[in-house]
């Protein structure tokens, strides 16, 4: 029902909230003209996601009409899924309508198909990354995202109390640029207990984060004449990129099913390189027991390995794999995080470098930002040492596995012909086609409100077409939606072709 003008009674007033006029709407169309003005504010930003529309009758007072009107509007926005009630909260924007986002400035859909092939990219690519992790989506599959509403909040409160009540006054003054001596002494036992690391904690430095870690390293290698850090191919885009924005060159070497081809790393010239070998993002290959004694004896003749252990504790169906840097720890430089352990907003990762640049880093930390904040450190060190952090991630493995078994079901059903690589452990999984434009795909699946990495992003290199899917935060419903509505974006392979749903 669409309920017009002459429904008022009194005289047409206005609202303070958007600065809404009825006295604008055409005859007849109140509620049409409410509707299109509140969904334009979604659209430019104006009521951004999670902003709380007045009450129906509030704003019918103030509008000096029917609060029908009102609610017919509201209950239109709901069932396109703009807003959404939320009890005492009132009506909150949930979603930008997909249609209008590629206007919405921070809001528009980005287009993954502008990132293109080359290890020399355009400086609007960082602005595209961004844009598409700020973009609304349904659901989100987005690799690298831990299950953000499993963080043990009544735990980290519990050992933020304790931490609060027993702290002394004096610390809560400038400290350690290198990290508090309670968490450097937690995380030594956490690497030794989970990665096979025997590391004295005063060798170890609290970072913000692995990103923060390549940015020091990056500096400190330039300071000795390298511009140069070969990463593996598929590798992190963003990982890259905060390379590339120190200055550093990213020389490709390929990753097969055995892990990154050290005759490639060889014979480019490079004395440095970036590697997960636990776990290779984005395709979950383990570097083998050859490909690691060679990645060895290369170190061992005088490279260096930069070791990103992102997801390494997340295992589900294979032995553990041993940290590098327990094998080689002067040619080593090791950094890790709680960001997929626990969440990225908290901003601490650690860093374990060779003796002879510990101190070089630990100098570069204390210029950039004089350490991390305490509090936090003390919080999360408390959380290892009590016994928290294990039980979560015992919880953590279990809710995965979960989730983790629906996406492979959902592939298998939804894209019989897509071939899964990395299944065993992470947070995420990726599939390749043997054919097909992936950033297409990718940009299809977005406007149909499902987000996801194209796999030619983290390629400088050709590479088969991918998606590199995320599964730690979503349900198994949300998840067999989220692939099924992928599926319905792909074009109809060709006659002829087929994959493999084998779980690599």
């Amino acid at each position: 029902m669409n309920r017009s003008n002459s429904g008022t009674s009194g005289r047409s007033k206005g609202s303070d909230f958007l600065q809404l006029d009825p006295s604008e709407a055409p005859p007849g169309r109140l509620a049409d003209w409410l509707t299109d003005r509140l969904r334009t504010a979604i659209s430019n930003g104006h009521l951004p996601v999670g902003a709380r529309l007045p009450s129906t009758r509030t704003l019918a007072t103030d509008l000096g009409i029917s609060r029908g009107v009102v609610t017919e509007s509201y209950q239109r926005l709901t069932e396109d899924g703009q807003v959404a009630g939320r009890g005492r909260a009132g009506t909150v924007v949930v979603a930008v309508p997909i249609a209008d986002r590629s206007t919405t400035g921070r809001g528009r859909t980005p287009d993954p198909r502008r990132i293109t092939d080359s290890s020399s990219r355009p400086a609007d690519d960082l602005e595209i990354f961004d844009s598409l992790r700020s973009t609304p989506s349904r659901i989100d599959l987005t690799p690298g995202v831990p299950d953000l509403a499993a963080f043990p909040r009544t735990a980290w409160l519990r050992a933020e109390r304790a931490v609060l009540t027993d702290l002394a006054a004096a610390e809560f003054g400038y400290g350690d640029p290198a990290g508090t001596p309670a968490l450097r002494q937690a995380v030594a036992g956490w690497l030794a207990r989970y990665r096979g690391i025997a590391a004295d904690p005063e060798d170890l430095i609290i970072v913000a984060g692995v990103a923060q870690a390549i940015g020091l390293v990056a500096q400190m290698l330039d300071r000795h004449g390298i511009q140069e850090i070969a990463v593996e191919d598929p590798g992190s885009l963003g990982s890259r990129q905060h390379l590339q924005g120190w200055g550093m060159r990213t020389p490709p070497i390929p990753v097969d099913d055995h892990g990154l081809q050290l005759d490639v790393l060889r014979k480019s010239g490079a004395s440095v390189v970036m590697a997960t070998p636990a776990h290779h993002f984005p395709t979950g290959t383990v570097l083998d027991g050859e490909r690691r004694r060679e990645l060895v004896q290369w170190a061992t003749d005088g490279g260096l390995v930069i070791e990103d252990d992102y997801d390494a504790e997340h295992r589900y169906d294979r032995p553990p794999v041993p940290a590098l840097r327990a094998l080689l720890p002067d040619q080593v430089i090791y950094v890790g995080s709680v960001s997929k352990l626990l969440a990225p907003a908290l901003r601490i990762g650690w860093m374990l470098a060779p003796p002879q640049y510990k101190d070089e880093l630990i100098g570069l930390k204390r210029l950039a930002d004089l350490g991390n904040a305490a509090l936090p450190q003390l919080t999360l060190a408390h959380l290892m040492e009590s016994g928290e952090l294990e039980r979560q991630l015992r919880f953590l493995r279990r809710r995965h596995r979960t989730r983790r078994d629906a996406m492979v079901t959902a592939i298998r059903n939804h894209l019989p012909s897509a071939t899964i690589h990395g299944a065993a452990a992470g947070l995420h999984l990726t599939i390749t086609f043997d054919e097909g434009d992936d950033a297409a795909l990718a940009a299809a699946a977005l406007q149909a409100g499902v987000k996801c990495h194209p796999l030619s992003w983290h390629c400088q290199l050709p590479h088969a077409p991918g998606l590199v899917l995320g599964y730690a935060a979503r349900t198994p419903t949300e998840i067999t939606e989220a692939i099924a509505t992928i599926s319905a974006c792909r074009p109809t392979p060709s006659r002829g072709r087929t994959g493999s749903s084998r779980p690599g």
